[in-house]
Parts: structure tokens; sequence; C-alpha cells
């Protein structure tokens, strides 16, 4: 066994995901240019991590073993993206030493995750395993299986366009709710600030389903009664209407501390007038760093 190899149990490698879901989720959301897409390719790396996993094995540099699996979900769900986008146009390398390692790390730290999407998608990876991550440049390549002379010259070349853009005004398109997305979402919304669950739990369908990102899921309109008693006995969360990533979505502070600005969002999905699908991520906070989040009641 070499001396990097680490032995894992099941539990030893659950534990291992969950502590490096923050991390995770930063790299694959800016590869993605969304939370939210982000958050779908780290559900995609744990089941992936998981059915890897046959026993009591020894893994080499789990962690870059993990990143390496994010990495290969992140590139499978850009493929998905562009094969879907294509039913309604990739950029050589070469090797470059980059000196300037700080004011790039910096200027990387501080994009959004909009601004990765104009990079190409070798020199986004180099990026933000590096700069936003800080993983070595070995490490960068044993996450991605480059070369190391690509990964230099993908990191260079991204950290150039990134240096550019950051440089210029960042486009902020004007989004506007459809009218009866807004209607829906501001009733839902109104019932649950006056904790008048009995009325929210009224608009949920049947078979709706609920995700509570990073704790559980549920099915069927009596297991999802259970999570509004729980919202119903805590004191830390009022609602707003926004955006998150431009979609449509439903922001969570705490008002205890409203200094702290959004802790969290619900995605809502309608099958006429009843609530068909709720995605919460009241206990994900790490899916807000860097999302563009959008308000529309800027008086809460």
């Amino acid at each position: 066994m070499g001396a990097d190899a680490q032995r894992l149990d099941r539990p030893a490698l659950e534990g291992m995901l969950s502590a490096l879901r923050p991390k995770l989720h930063r790299y694959a959301a800016r590869m993605a240019g969304s939370a939210i897409d982000g958050e779908d390719i780290v559900q995609e790396t744990f089941v992936k991590a998981l059915q890897a996993f046959d026993g009591n094995v020894a893994v080499e540099k789990p962690e870059q073993w993990l990143f390496r699996i994010a990495h290969n979900a992140a590139h499978d769900f850009l493929r998905r993206r562009a094969r879907e986008r294509s039913r309604m146009s990739d950029t050589d390398m070469t090797d470059i030493e980059d000196p300037s390692e700080s004011a790039d790390r910096h200027i990387a730290a501080r994009a959004s995750l909009r601004t990765f999407m104009h990079l190409p998608v070798g020199q986004r990876g180099a990026v933000i395993l590096v700069d936003v991550l800080g993983l070595s440049l070995h490490e960068a390549c044993e996450a991605t299986g480059a070369t190391l002379a690509a990964t230099k010259a993908a990191l260079h070349r991204g950290r150039e366009q990134l240096r550019t853009l950051a440089a210029e005004p960042e486009e902020t398109a004007e989004l506007r709710l459809d009218a009866d997305d807004e209607r829906r979402l501001r009733r839902y919304v109104d019932l649950f600030n006056a904790c008048d669950f009995d009325a929210v739990r009224a608009m949920i369908a049947a078979d709706v389903r609920l995700e509570v990102v990073n704790r559980t899921r549920m099915r069927g309109k009596a297991e999802v009664s259970t999570y509004y008693g729980n919202y119903s006995r805590a004191q830390d969360w009022a609602l707003s209407l926004g955006f998150v990533d431009g979609r449509p979505a439903i922001l969570i502070r705490n008002p205890q501390a409203p200094e702290a600005g959004v802790r969290g969002f619900m995605l809502i999905e309608w099958l006429g007038e009843e609530v068909a699908s709720i995605r919460d991520f009241r206990y994900a906070s790490y899916a807000v760093d860097g999302a563009d989040i959008r308000e529309i009641d800027a008086d809460v």
C-alpha cells in the first residue's frame, strides 16, 4: 500500500463525502455556472463514489479521487447540457508558466459563477481547482487526468481571461417573473411567513416531492406535512421572492441576523395551482457562495 493510500470503510467514505461537500460544490457550481446545477453534480458525484466503493478498499489520495469523480461528473453534465441546447460551438493549450499567484487567486475567488462560464471548460476547471480550491498543480492533474503541461497552460490562459473579465462591467440582464408564477409564489410565501401552515399544506399535491438538500427526501402529502411542522417550531427564517442564477426562487434569511443576508433558498415546481416539488437549500448554505441572487421584495 502506498504512503498516501487510505483504507476506507463505508462510514469513513460517507464522512469524507459530507466533510468535502461544500468544497465539491464550490468546484461544481463554478464549472456549471449555477449553484443549483452544481448541487446536482455534487449529488451525482456522491452516487458515483458510493457505486465505485466495493467494501474495505485502499484509495490512493482519496480527496483527489473524489475530485476526479466530481470532475468527470461535471464534464458529463456539461456535455448533456450542450447536447440539449444543440437540439432546440474549444481551445488549444500550450505549456506556459504563470508567476502571478496571489492576485489571480483573489480575482478567481471573487468571480461570480456566471463569470466562469466565459472560460472554456479546460481553463475553467484548472482555475477553479488551483485558484479557488487551493489544490497544487500536481493535485489538479490527479483530479482531472490532464498532463502537467496542459494544466499549466489552461491555468495561465484562464487567469488571463478572468483578469480581462474582472476589468469589465458584469452584464446584469433584467429578470422578470411570469405573472402566474409570481401570484402562486407570493401566496405561498405570504402564507408561510404568516405561519398558516394548514393553508400551505392545502396548496401541495397529493404526491408532492420534497428534497431538503443535505438532509432528507420525502414524498407524498402525509410525509411532507411534517416538514412544515419543523418550520413552525423554528424562528430563524423569513421568506421573500427573488431569483437564484436566473431561476425564480424563494429566498431564506434569518431575521435575527439580518446583516448575514440570504442563507438559503427554495425552488418550487407547480402542477397547475398545486405544488408538485420543493427543493429546500436551508441546510446547504454553501450553495449561496458565488450564486447570482437577486431580490424582488427588496424591503424584506
